[in-house]
């Protein structure tokens, strides 16, 4: 990937990024318009409150959401650029089944996000074909990740962690 960003590093945002919680919260802002005060948990019902403060505290760390009066919890730029991220990956994953033939959503991503990141994985390896095919969700990751770089890369001690 073409980005400012150190291998190292770019593993360490493709595992931020490939939380389960964030990838459903940045979705359903992306899918459904911004999340109304007070309905977070109502709304990603099936995430634990834990899930949930992990999700929207990384969120807002990585400038991907904001919280706007009366409105709720909307995606920033950069969180619907990594929505548009997110969708290209799942496509790419549904279209060559990947990491199976049935996952689901966040679990592709994850999936996806560590093959991009070369991040050793039990899972089996795609064919030449959709290694090629990887291709373009590859470029729009690392156009993400050079973009928002810097209100990505985690701080110094979350790196040591």
């Amino acid at each position: 990937m073409n980005t400012s960003l150190s291998p190292a590093e770019v593993r360490q945002l493709c595992i931020q990024l490939s939380s389960p919680g964030l990838i459903r919260l940045i979705t359903e802002i992306d899918d459904n318009g911004p999340i109304p005060p007070r309905g977070l948990t109502r709304t990603l019902a099936d995430l634990t409150e834990h899930h949930l403060r992990q999700a929207t505290d990384a969120a807002g760390a990585l400038g991907l959401v904001r919280a706007r009066p009366g409105a709720g919890l909307d995606l920033t730029a950069s969180g619907a650029e990594l929505a548009d991220v997110y969708d290209a990956i799942a496509r790419w994953a549904r279209r060559h089944a990947y990491p199976a033939p049935v996952a689901d959503f966040p679990g592709r991503i994850q999936h996806t996000l560590a093959l991009l990141a070369d991040i050793p994985s039990v899972g089996h390896l795609p064919s030449a074909q959709a290694l090629a095919d990887l291709a373009g969700p590859r470029v729009l990751l690392g156009q993400w990740l050079h973009a928002h770089a810097q209100a990505a890369q985690p701080a110094e001690h979350e790196l040591a962690a």
